[in-house]
């Protein structure tokens, strides 16, 4: 596997606000299936929009595929590459969603890249079956359901045929049949060599979709870096960061 990732010294601070991170350094392989842990405000959003291009860092380096990632000398062409290869799910799908079909928000993103349309109708029908949402094509997304909404904001991502898939929080508002669904999304794209990266709460699903875990402390520094086996075990060490109360446990269903 290949770096795909390195992040080197980063610092960033939103206007008018304290410092989220001072000093991050941080590698990602190709290939790898990543959770980003840590309570809410530790920084693990703005980490998955650093590595998104959606935000620049004030200071620190940050290089993918190879090459120093500028936002601020990227050619719209470059850009494009860029979030061709990269996708992005927001947290909130409501953000992400914004054509009048389902159809027309899965045919957005390769149409801007001049496809004729007609190929990328068949790529729409084609990737819809694939992950069995046919339904949705013809539905506008603000009568979709939390879970519905979701799995058209991946389709969207996924369309691009992106090498690095980037989901915040991605089981929010799915019900436990949507979570097996997107389970099974996730672990083919793994199997096809996908780069995931995610950032979650739902620690009983981390070990069915990645392999290694970042852990942020309260202080927005990473504070371990491990498999995800060993991170999960460590309870002293996920109470230490607020991630859990005493009454955590994990099952060996957990990690087969």
């Amino acid at each position: 596997m290949g770096e795909i990732f390195n992040l080197s010294h980063v610092a960033f601070s939103y206007p008018m606000a304290e410092p989220i991170f001072t000093d991050l350094s941080l590698s990602i392989d190709s290939g790898e299936r990543i959770a980003v842990l840590g309570v809410n405000g530790c920084g693990k959003s703005t980490l998955l929009k650093m590595l998104a291009g959606l935000i620049a860092p004030g200071s620190g380096t940050i290089e993918a595929f190879g090459s120093p990632v500028r936002l601020d000398r990227m050619r719209r062409e470059e850009a494009q590459l860029y979030h061709q290869k990269v996708g992005y799910v927001f947290q909130d799908s409501d953000v992400q969603l914004f054509c009048a079909s389902v159809r027309e928000e899965l045919a957005f993103g390769p149409l801007q890249k001049g496809i004729p349309a007609e190929q990328v109708m068949e790529e729409v029908e084609e990737l819809a079956a694939g992950l069995g949402i046919e339904k949705l094509l013809d539905q506008a997304p603000f009568h979709l359901s939390g879970g519905e909404k979701k799995k058209a904001a991946i389709a969207s991502a996924l369309i691009l045929r992106p090498e690095v898939l980037i989901l915040d929080e991605p089981t929010n508002n799915l019900d436990p049949r949507s979570q097996t669904w997107l389970l099974r999304v996730l672990n083919r794209l793994s199997d096809e060599g996908k780069t995931l990266i995610f950032a979650t709460h739902a620690l009983d699903l981390v070990p069915h979709i990645a392999d290694r875990a970042v852990l942020f402390g309260e202080n927005h520094e990473i504070c371990a870096d491990r498999p995800v086996r060993e991170m999960l075990e460590d309870k002293d060490l996920l109470r230490s960061v607020n991630l859990v109360d005493e009454h955590f446990h994990t099952h060996p269903w957990d990690f087969e």
